[in-house]
């Protein structure tokens, strides 16, 4: 299947619901996962590999590149590429190989759009995301599912990005000041691909949920001091692993920190638990979002006759 068919045929609702089952596999330990690695490129490019199995289910392989350099290019190839295949768990034969760069960009927004169901106030109102690339654009189109937002407010480096994302929801405004904007926020959504934080600590009022979802070491774009002050939440605690596998603002901190999606959903341990609490939400991308994607494409792909059948 190729990117427009994958596009089509995942339902966003359906994905924020089953990436909420998929979690409490994780966390329940249904799913393996092998570290993910890395292959360096020049110019700060790399190749990342992420395989993995939930019982009962297909064994997947991502294969993901990120070439920052392909913005500047004439090719108009994003900066984020990836294929996905499915290999059937009794044979090994491949089930399917179809395009993985929008899977990577909708359950990545996605899986933070679930931290927002799962921890911030039920009368969060004020949206407020930091990024208007294609995480930005994602963002904007998974978290009002979760919550009924009055107000969101789009920022990024460049005003021009956050006018043409923000003209997309008839709530949404491009703003300037970042620091004013996350102030009397409800929830901020980080979507960068910053190398340095974006924030800072003190800009989070009391009761704010915080999700960051960008991955650039050495330090990241959410600053280690905000996690003084709050809640932090995970998809595994394999996310205070060094790069590549883990997350930069997380490198060297105690796991036993942070309490895993997967164990709120199966209410094993709390999530937010005053009104007033800073919940932090930091994602390292795990596999088992890939995997639920593409179950879900593949099963609709299976229904309504879509992609191409190909003999191996």
């Amino acid at each position: 299947m190729n990117a427009r068919e994958v596009e089509e045929l995942i339902d966003v609702r359906t994905l924020l619901d089953e990436l909420e089952v998929g979690f409490g596999q994780l966390s329940d330990g249904l799913v393996s996962a092998p570290a993910r690695n890395e292959i360096g490129m020049p110019g700060e490019a790399y190749l990342l590999g992420m395989p993995g199995h939930r019982s009962g289910s297909d064994m997947t392989v991502k294969i993901v590149t990120v070439f920052e350099q392909n913005l500047q290019g004439a090719m108009g190839l994003p900066s984020h590429l990836a294929v996905i295949c499915v290999f059937d768990a009794e044979t090994g034969a491949c089930r399917a190989f179809i395009d993985g760069t929008y899977i990577t960009a909708i359950r990545t927004s996605a899986s933070a759009a679930v931290s927002a169901r799962l921890l911030a106030r039920e009368d969060a109102r004020a949206l407020t995301i930091l990024g208007a690339g294609v995480q930005g654009t994602h963002h904007l189109k998974t978290f009002p599912l979760v919550r009924d937002f009055d107000e969101i407010r789009i920022g990024s480096l460049r005003r021009e990005d956050a006018e043409r994302l923000a003209a997309l929801h008839p709530r949404a405004h491009a703003v300037d000041d970042f620091e004013a904007a996350v102030r009397d926020s409800d929830i901020v959504a980080l979507s960068s691909h910053a190398g340095e934080p974006i924030i800072q600590p003190d800009w989070i009022q009391p009761g704010t949920h915080v999700s960051s979802v960008g991955y650039k070491p050495p330090r990241g774009e959410l600053p280690r001091g905000l996690l003084e002050r709050g809640s932090l939440f995970v998809e595994t605690r394999l996310a205070f692993e060094p790069t590549p596998v883990g997350c930069a603002e997380l490198d060297g901190l105690d796991p036993a920190s942070a309490t895993e999606l997967g164990e709120v959903v199966a209410r094993k341990r709390s999530g937010r638990v005053s009104r007033d609490e800073i919940t932090i939400y930091k994602a390292m991308g795990h596999v088992i979002e890939d995997m639920v994607a593409a179950d879900i494409a593949i099963r609709a792909a299976r229904r309504d006759g879509v992609g191409q059948t190909l003999r191996m």
